[in-house]
C-alpha cells in the first residue's frame, strides 16, 4: 500500500496528452472502480470520523486532516449499493473536484494503471448503476467502472446553478441570441449545468458527450461547406472525456486549418492540480474551473462582445 500511496503523490502532477492514470479501488464485492489520479491529493487509512447531524446519509462523517475538516463520503452508499463496513480497516481517497475537497471512503485501494483515453468508453446501457458511471474500460480483462463523481456531488451537496442578478441584462441577452455555443462534456450533470447557464444568458446551445464526437461533428459541418466560426462562437469543453480528451480535441482543432479559429474554453473540475501550461501548449483560449455560473456567464458574455465589435 505504501508504494501505491507514494505513486499517487508523485503522479498527481502529471499531465498527458489523451491519456490518464486511474487509481483502481474496490467498494463492496469484486467490482473494480477507477478514479483519475489527477483528482487525487492523497490516500489514507480511514481516520477517526466525527458524525455530523442532519447531513446526508452518504456523508459518514468528517475527518480532521492536515489542519482542515473534510467530509468523508461513502462511495458504496453514493452509488446505490450497501454501506461500507468496518471503516477503520478501510481507506479514504482525498480528492479535489470543482474547487471542493472531500474524501471518498472505499474498501481497498489496488494500484495505478496507465490508460489512453481512446480505450475509455461510455458505459453500456443496462448496467445497474449506470446513472453513476461516466465511463468504463478493460484492465487485465476485467471491466473497470469509472464513477461520475460530479453526479454524486450534485446529489450530496448541490451547487448553485442560477446566474446572479445584474450579470445578464437586456443588452447582453439580445447580443447572446445571435450566438451559438458548443458544449462538450461526458458528465450528464455538467452538460445540464453548462447548458442551463448559457441558455439563461440567451445563447443557443448544442451539447455533445465527448471530444471525438465533437471533432467528427465539426468536421461534418466543414464537409457540408459551412464556416464553423459562423456556426459557433465558442466551444466549452471538459478535459476528461472518453475516447478523446479536451487537450487532444483542442490540439486537433488547432491543427485543422478549417477549424483552427474557433474560440475554445477548457472547463474542468481539475481545479487543484491543474497545469495551466498545458492550456497554452495545446492552444486553448482560456481555462475555467467548474462550476461557477457567474464566472462562466461573464466569460461567455465578454467573449461574444469582443467578437461582435
Amino acid at each position: 500500500m505504501a508504494g501505491v500511496l507514494d505513486t499517487v503523490n508523485q503522479r498527481t502532477q502529471l499531465v498527458g496528452e489523451n491519456r490518464l492514470e486511474l487509481l483502481l479501488f474496490r467498494l463492496n464485492g469484486k467490482q473494480i472502480y477507477g478514479i483519475n489520479v489527477f483528482k487525487v491529493k492523497e490516500v489514507l487509512q480511514c481516520p477517526k470520523l466525527t458524525t455530523m447531524p442532519h447531513s446526508s446519509p452518504v456523508v459518514r462523517g468528517v475527518a480532521h486532516i492536515r489542519g482542515g475538516t473534510i467530509p468523508i463520503l461513502d462511495l458504496g452508499l453514493a452509488t446505490g449499493a450497501s454501506p461500507i463496513e468496518n471503516i477503520s480497516q478501510c481507506f479514504v481517497i482525498i480528492t479535489e473536484y470543482n474547487r471542493r475537497i472531500q474524501g471518498f471512503l472505499v474498501r481497498g485501494v489496488e494500484r495505478i494503471v496507465n490508460m489512453n483515453w481512446s480505450d475509455i468508453q461510455p458505459p453500456p446501457k443496462g448496467l445497474s448503476n449506470d446513472n453513476y458511471l461516466t465511463a468504463v474500460c478493460q484492465v487485465d480483462k476485467e471491466m473497470v467502472e469509472i464513477i461520475d463523481v460530479e453526479q454524486i456531488l450534485s446529489e450530496v451537496a448541490p451547487m448553485r446553478q442560477d446566474i446572479s442578478e445584474g450579470i445578464v441584462n437586456s443588452g447582453t441577452q439580445e447580443n447572446a441570441k445571435k450566438h451559438h455555443i458548443l458544449i462538450v462534456d461526458d458528465s450528464s450533470v455538467a452538460r445540464k449545468q453548462i447548458k442551463r447557464c448559457m441558455e439563461q444568458v440567451g445563447f443557443a446551445t448544442t451539447v455533445l458527450c465527448d471530444g471525438r464526437e465533437a471533432y467528427e461533428f465539426l468536421q461534418s459541418l466543414v464537409a457540408e461547406g459551412k464556416d464553423v466560426t459562423q456556426e459557433f462562437s465558442m466551444v466549452i469543453s471538459d478535459i476528461e472525456m472518453p475516447e478523446m480528451d479536451g487537450y487532444t480535441l483542442t490540439t486537433a482543432i488547432r491543427n485543422d486549418s478549417r477549424l483552427q479559429d474557433l474560440f475554445i474554453l477548457l472547463h474542468t473540475s481539475l481545479s487543484g492540480v491543474f497545469n495551466e501550461a498545458m492550456v497554452k501548449k495545446v492552444g486553448a483560449d482560456g481555462f475555467l474551473a467548474k462550476f461557477q455560473p457567474d464566472e462562466l456567464a461573464r466569460l461567455a458574455i465578454e467573449t461574444v462582445q469582443v467578437q461582435s465589435e
